[in-house]
């Protein structure tokens, strides 16, 4: 059967796990000029209907790392642009390629693809979903923390994909989230219903709040994401309205605490929702962030593209 990666929860806590220790095998071989290329002779699909530039890099590289040869399309660039279905270019995909990742807007677009697919399909962003990203956050809190259990992460600003796809893997892995966003910009109920569910066997916490600060208040870890993501740029001037108190800044991270990280998933619209000092400050990790995208990348695709066994 063919296994896609559509949101975390197709995921166990013990894929996660082998995830995070199998993305550090292949940073450090890296590091070391140690050559590996499990996917060779296999090739990757790139179908991107929103711009990218870590998705696509950290997919490319990684590909090529591993052996693999990666192809970018968008729907412009293929029949999918013209009215081909669907299920058909699924279909094409599936007699072509190894494997193919997908950056869309509506998540039901990744469903119906992956119904039609007999190669794996990832989850590149959807509105609802950042599996990828988040994944990689892990390995950058594992790294600089040291252990994911029993952190407390707060979360400043938009309830959206990358909120929650947090949600669900802090459920997996035993992580006390604070989300603080206004009033109707929450995450998904659905999504925060199903990991509160998976929480209970983990110790895990995922609170909803309104105040910044409050979330921020000892915590070790603390995220945020743009303000205004891609699609919604007709609404940006009434979400800076409305955000301007979700930022990131030297009197939110007082609260936090001094050996607390600072995470943003990039692209950051500084002076936004973090402004410039915070992300220069000696807490930011967000480079080192945007670096484990590529790690983790070759790990999922040895995963769902290679032989190994989680």
């Amino acid at each position: 059967m063919t296994r896609h990666l559509l949101t975390i929860f197709d995921l166990s806590q013990k894929d996660i796990e082998s995830l995070l220790i199998r993305a550090g095998e292949l940073k450090a071989m890296q590091k070391e000029g140690i050559e590996f290329l499990p996917l060779r002779g296999k090739t990757l699909g790139l179908l991107f209907e929103k711009q990218s530039t870590r998705t696509r890099l950290s997919f490319e590289v990684a590909a090529l790392q591993s052996g693999a040869h990666s192809i970018y399309l968008s729907p412009h660039q293929i029949q999918m642009g013209r009215g081909e279905e669907l299920r058909d270019t699924a279909r094409i995909f599936s007699r072509y390629l190894d494997g193919v990742v997908i950056r869309t807007y509506e998540h039901t677009m990744i469903e119906e693809f992956s119904r039609n697919s007999a190669i794996p399909v990832i989850n590149g962003l959807t509105d609802l979903h950042h599996p990828c990203q988040i994944l990689s956050d892990m390995l950058t809190i594992l790294e600089k923390k040291g252990c994911l259990t029993g952190i407390r992460l707060a979360y400043i600003g938009d309830g959206n994909n990358v909120a929650n796809s947090l949600i669900e893997c802090a459920s997996f892995m035993g992580i006390h989230v604070r989300i603080a966003t206004p009033e109707g910009y929450e995450p998904d109920k659905m999504i925060i219903g199903a990991a509160v569910q998976k929480a209970k066997e983990t110790g895990a916490s995922i609170e909803i709040l309104r105040d910044p600060f409050e979330a921020a208040a000892g915590a070790d870890v603390v995220y945020t994401d743009v303000w205004t993501s891609m699609g919604q740029e007709e609404e940006e001037e009434k979400r800076r309205n409305i955000f301007k108190n979700y930022q990131i800044n030297r009197e939110l991270m007082k609260m936090a605490g001094t050996d607390a990280i600072i995470l943003h998933c990039l692209p950051a619209h500084r002076g936004e929702e973090i402004t410039d000092d915070m992300m220069e400050s000696p807490q930011s990790v967000v480079f080192d962030q945007a670096e484990n995208r590529l790690h983790m990348q070759k790990a999922l695709l040895e995963m769902l593209m290679g032989n190994r066994k989680q």
